[in-house]
């Protein structure tokens, strides 16, 4: 039956719209953890749908929250008052930090990164941006051609002028053997030379963590060092918080509060793990830039009630059972246990992240060069083995991403890590 799935998958659908596994797989149901695939295989989820199930497949407070609503209206677009999406939208700005917050609600991280550019370049009168190396942003004409991974960006066509800042890998590129300090000071000479040559941008958009480009980031504090520099200049800072927000790095609740010591972003992105698997994207920005356009607007799906209504329930009880914590705790233990078994693969170049968000980097042994062939054949043995995972990088799809909900328990991370050993040690 999957194999019939497969032939009509490719009769309808796009070339280029990727499939893991040289069987593909399809997944039937879901229950905490776990996955089941159609002829009745489970599987340990270590990807959660590209890190939207965020808290645990089938989550009973959030299916219960998504019926109730169902059962009394499903949508009704923005052009009229809806309690559920001021319910969630006063919870985000409660905890977004940034003051006089307002929030827009729209349906994928991609929409949400293209009205976080909108914003800044229609607030700043510029249509300059900056952007990160090795940096995703989306799949839009917009957020494709600020994307600074070659792997992800298929057209150089661009609505805005994207300049690229070093910054993202800590471990490769022209400053990967300088200390922290020095990497971060080198970075910031670069930022403002580039400055220097170039009319003043509307914006720098940065993933804190860079999540399609394999899980990799800066040494904390880069960003508020940028941050200083930009600032000078009324250059916005936008935190692209699509795979980090919601305390999946463990010691933050956002991203960017590793890089927070000159005050919040001036624009946060949204999206993936806040609706539990539901399609849920947004802004936050203080009012006067959230106000800054002169026309009229609306989101005909974003915001609607029964996403609203799943987005509530899983932020309330993320917060209240301190997810967060978990995903320090149990992310601490699963990132030593797979650097333990790294030491033991000659493939692995580095396991590297924090929290329940952890890249393992492969490359031919003894060298640096990348090796997508290995990255697969771990992917595959790892579904063999009853594990899913995903895959990323910037030079090529060389990573191996691992981001399960963040209620996973010890055991289930020893059993994953376990799994994971194997598969590596099977190159």
């Amino acid at each position: 039956m999957t194999h019939d799935l497969l032939g009509r998958h490719r009769a309808v659908l796009p070339d280029w719209l990727t499939l893991y596994y040289e069987e593909p797989l399809e997944i039937t149901h879901g229950e905490g953890r776990h996955v089941w695939d159609a002829a009745g295989n489970k599987y340990l989820d270590f990807f959660g749908g590209i890190l939207t199930t965020m808290t645990a497949h089938a989550l009973p407070e959030v299916t219960k929250a998504v019926a109730e609503q169902a059962g009394r209206l499903l949508h009704s677009s923005t052009l009229y008052l809806n309690r559920p999406m001021v319910d969630l939208a006063e919870r985000i700005a409660q905890v977004s930090g940034i003051p006089d917050a307002r929030v827009f609600f729209t349906t994928s991280g991609t929409e949400a990164n293209d009205t976080a550019l909108l914003l800044a370049t229609t607030y700043r009168r510029s249509n300059t941006v900056l952007a990160m190396r090795n940096s995703y942003h989306g799949r839009s004409f917009g957020t494709v051609g600020l994307t600074g991974n070659r792997a992800w960006s298929p057209t150089s066509l661009s609505p805005l002028q994207t300049l690229y800042v070093h910054g993202g890998v800590r471990t490769r590129g022209p400053y990967a053997h300088l200390d922290d300090r020095e990497f971060i000071a080198a970075c910031v000479e670069d930022l403002t030379d580039l400055l220097g040559h170039t009319r003043p941008p509307a914006a720098l958009i940065a993933e804190p963590v860079q999540g399609v480009g394999g899980f990799t980031s800066p040494p904390d504090g880069l960003y508020a060092a940028f941050r200083e520099v930009l600032h000078e200049r009324g250059v916005l800072w936008i935190a692209d918080e699509v795979q980090t927000g919601w305390g999946r790095t463990g010691d933050h609740f956002w991203g960017w509060q590793a890089h927070g010591r000159s005050g919040p972003p001036d624009i946060v992105t949204f999206a993936k793990g806040i609706g539990n698997g539901m399609s849920i994207g947004g802004v936050v920005a203080r009012a006067e830039i959230m106000n800054c356009l002169d026309a009229q607007s609306i989101s005909t799906f974003g915001g609607t009630q029964v996403t609203m209504a799943a987005g509530l329930a899983n932020l309330t009880y993320l917060l209240e059972h301190d997810l967060q914590g978990n995903a320090r705790r149990v992310g601490g233990l699963l990132i030593e246990r797979l650097r333990a078994a790294a030491a033991h693969a000659p493939h692995v170049r580095e396991v590297r992240g924090r929290g329940l968000m952890v890249g393992i980097e492969l490359t031919r042994p003894g060298t640096d060069e990348p090796d997508p062939a290995a990255a697969s054949a771990v992917l595959e043995e790892a579904r063999a083995g009853g594990l899913l995972i995903g895959k990323g990088g910037g030079h090529g799809t060389t990573a191996l991403r691992i981001a399960p909900p963040l209620t996973l328990t010890v055991a289930e991370a020893e059993q994953g890590a376990a799994i994971l050993e194997r598969a590596l040690l099977s190159l």
